[in-house]
């Protein structure tokens, strides 16, 4: 009896826990050599020759296009990683992989796949209830907050800039935009402009668009300027239905181009009476408009993108309106300074001051395309984790230390849970152990030794993680070198990972159809 289609594939038992596991487990080593400040970069090309360098894990997953649905949901786990806290993409990537690898060896010795999964959630809460008792008594001053952005950068390509310089920027552009109700985290932008060394990024307190006038004879400097913003055109009103108007002299044809010239210096003369400095539109603004705004001194521009009108308005406390009828001050915005720049071979416009100051822009340079985009994801990440540390006050030690003490305490509960979900449990340790394990290999040290070193001082009363100096590295205390991580970013890898292992475990069989 035939009942799926002859198109269809199926594999299933052991096989499809098999092809699953491997999956999961190839996602996490394509990755895994990233992982940690000395961690190695990836060189992506897709089919039409873009070309990707990072050691993002989430970039990484994300531009390798995988098909194979067990995969897929490593590839979400990083994803999820990375949209709650910023970072730890790496990190919750290799864990789930290792999960996997691990009930791989609990599946071959005839463990049932619910008694893994119920070990693996039970070792998650153990390591979770660890997160909390290891969090530091710590005040989010700007040198924690600085500690915390250094210790995400370290590692990253920032181009001739050190972590120490982009994490004063970071911590700058965060205390900017917190409030008496919390972190405004939206409020913070990146603008990225090849052209110039990185060493020329640079914090501006309001934003930048990469757009120019409308019209060479209008002012490219701006102070006290009221904005208006709309999402309409400034061009002659259309009609909604196909006319047409027959003309029989020169006279009607005269009268029609003086009624749609009086139309469009209409708009201009309003705009102006009402005292607006500088327009910006999301449509098009006539050629006659824009000379006419041009002759009041108005500084007009159009064809702004959905993101930055919604970023201008937001900046500068302008509403967005859809018409120009009973234009009041109320709805305009403002900024202390609006200047066009020329950066390079393009014109920017710099908003800066008054109520636009409640942004800021983290102006990011570099001398190469691959340069920028490598520093706006490692800034991204580093705003992302010191908003989340901020917010939460909460911090752990970094280098591996805060995974020796989970994996420590997750083996020491395992001792006291009855039968076979025992062996999860210690498996779960043995998975969180290998974070440690290749922080130290990718380091240059004896990954065997390191890991040794690291459990032998955790026992005699030491915290002490993996330090990236020198040739090959050290075991030392992460507290002399000010190596944190939000609390949240551990939890959020621990809960991921588990769930995307789980789910993966728990799966026997895999029905493809087309």
């Amino acid at each position: 009896m035939f009942i799926l289609a002859e198109s269809s594939q199926r594999t299933h038992g052991r096989n499809a826990q098999t092809s699953n596991i491997m999956a999961g487990k190839a996602v996490a080593e394509a990755v895994r050599t990233t992982l940690g400040p000395r961690g190695m970069d990836k060189m992506l090309v897709d089919t039409s020759g873009e070309v990707v360098i990072t050691n993002d894990g989430a970039t990484i997953l994300k531009e390798m296009d995988i098909e194979h649905p067990a995969a897929q949901m490593i590839v979400e786990v990083a994803q999820s990683q990375e949209e709650e806290v910023g970072d730890g993409t790496t990190t919750a990537a290799v864990l789930a992989g290792h999960l996997l690898a691990q009930a791989e060896d609990m599946l071959e010795n005839d463990v049932h796949p619910t008694t893994i999964v119920e070990g693996y959630h039970e070792a998650a809460q153990i390591a979770l209830d660890a997160i909390d008792e290891m969090v530091l008594d710590a005040t989010m001053d700007d040198e924690t907050l600085h500690q915390v952005a250094e210790s995400t950068l370290t590692g990253k390509g920032t181009g001739g800039l050190t972590a120490d310089q982009l994490a004063k920027t970071v911590v700058e552009a965060i205390r900017h935009v917190e409030g008496e109700e919390g972190i405004e985290r939206d409020n913070v932008r990146i603008h990225t402009k090849v052209g110039a060394s990185s060493n020329a990024t640079e914090l501006v307190e309001g934003i930048i668009i990469d757009e120019e006038p409308v019209h060479d004879s209008m002012p490219r400097h701006v102070e006290d300027a009221n904005i208006l913003v709309i999402d309409f055109d400034l061009e002659v009103r259309k009609t909604d239905v196909d006319t047409q108007y027959r003309i029989d002299s020169i006279e009607q044809l005269n009268a029609a181009m003086e009624a749609e010239e009086t139309e469009l210096r209409g708009y201009a003369k309003t705009i102006a009476e009402a005292d607006v400095d500088v327009v910006f539109t999301t449509d098009d603004i006539d050629k006659r408009v824009a000379s006419f705004l041009a002759n009041e001194g108005v500084l007009a521009f159009e064809k702004l993108s959905n993101e930055d009108a919604r970023s201008i308005a937001r900046a500068t406390g302008a509403k967005r309106l859809g018409t120009l009828d009973g234009l009041d001050s109320e709805d305009f915005g403002h900024a202390d300074d609006i200047r066009v720049k020329r950066v390079g071979d393009d014109d920017l416009t710099f908003i800066e001051g008054g109520a636009a100051a409640q942004s800021v822009t983290v102006f990011v340079r570099g001398g190469t395309e691959h340069v920028v985009d490598e520093l706006e994801r490692a800034l991204d990440d580093a705003l992302d984790v010191v908003s989340v540390a901020a917010e939460s006050e909460e911090v752990v030690l970094g280098a591996g230390a805060a995974e020796i003490a989970i994996a420590d305490a997750v083996r020491r509960a395992a001792s006291g849970i009855e039968g076979r979900k025992q062996l999860a449990v210690e498996a779960f340790a043995d998975a969180v152990d290998v974070l440690p394990r290749t922080l130290a290999e990718n380091t240059g040290m004896d990954p065997i030794d390191a890991l040794v070193a690291l459990r032998a001082a955790y026992e005699g009363g030491d915290v002490m993680g993996v330090i990236s100096e020198g040739e090959t590295g050290s075991i030392d205390d992460p507290t002399k070198y000010g190596i944190l991580d939000p609390a949240d970013v551990k939890r959020e890898a621990v809960e991921s990972a588990t769930e995307a292992a789980t789910m993966i475990i728990r799966i026997d069989d895999i029905i493809a159809a087309k």
